[in-house]
């Protein structure tokens, strides 16, 4: 089987770390290439500033994902994420250091969602920082794409750009309406998998893998 599983999600979407799992068993499937399209979902006109309000829906909806899942949803996340009011729900500096990765060891850019995902649901970092995501990227030995982050240039952005645009287009091909979105081809077909199942059987897209 030589498949390319095209994976749209948003970094700071809480059902796209509940699909972690998944993801992760689907790296043991022989002849299955994964590649991470960043949706953008949450950056630009997608963000917006945390309130009371959307911090009690976000943490409702984060303890139904570890119930279902048991993804970590920790209180110093709640407390030092979802309480801080002067940091955003942006998941723009994000989607830039994982093109950066992209750019620069592409086989690590999963590692790299993983450790963000870390970062913000487990330790409660604020992840829009930039100086952190730097920080953080080099904790990996992905130094390239850390010096990059320090001061995203022009081309950066750019490569940055054409990912969103990608995702975006192939949502709209496939008329998918959020994320996170698997997407299997196999060169003479493409068809959207089915996630329902995910989320308490991460092995369940493997039978759809192989049956695509």
């Amino acid at each position: 089987m030589n498949t390319t599983l095209r994976y749209l999600f948003d970094p700071l979407c809480g059902w796209c770390y509940g699909a972690t799992p998944a993801l992760s068993a689907l790296e043991e499937v022989p002849g299955a290439t994964i590649e991470l399209l960043p949706t953008g979902l949450f950056s630009g006109e997608g963000a917006r500033p945390m309130d009371d309000d959307f911090a009690a829906y976000a943490w409702s909806n984060d303890q139904r994902i570890a119930r279902l899942t048991g993804q970590s949803f920790t209180e110093r996340y709640r407390e030092e994420v979802l309480g801080d009011r002067r940091q955003f729900f942006d998941s723009g500096p994000t989607t830039v250091a994982l093109t950066a990765v992209s750019l620069t060891a592409p086989a690590r850019e999963l590692e790299a969602l993983k450790a963000i995902q870390r970062a913000r649901f487990v330790d409660g970092k604020d992840i829009t920082d930039l100086k952190l995501l730097a920080s953080l990227l080099a904790s990996l030995g992905l130094d390239e794409a850390a010096v990059m982050m320090e001061h995203p240039d022009t081309d950066l952005l750019e490569a940055n750009r054409i990912r969103i645009n990608r995702a975006g287009t192939l949502m709209w091909e496939l008329g998918a309406r959020g994320v996170p979105v698997f997407v299997a081809d196999t060169g003479k077909e493409r068809r959207m998998l089915h996630t329902s199942a995910i989320y308490s059987n991460p092995r369940a897209l493997i039978d759809q893998l192989r049956a695509a």
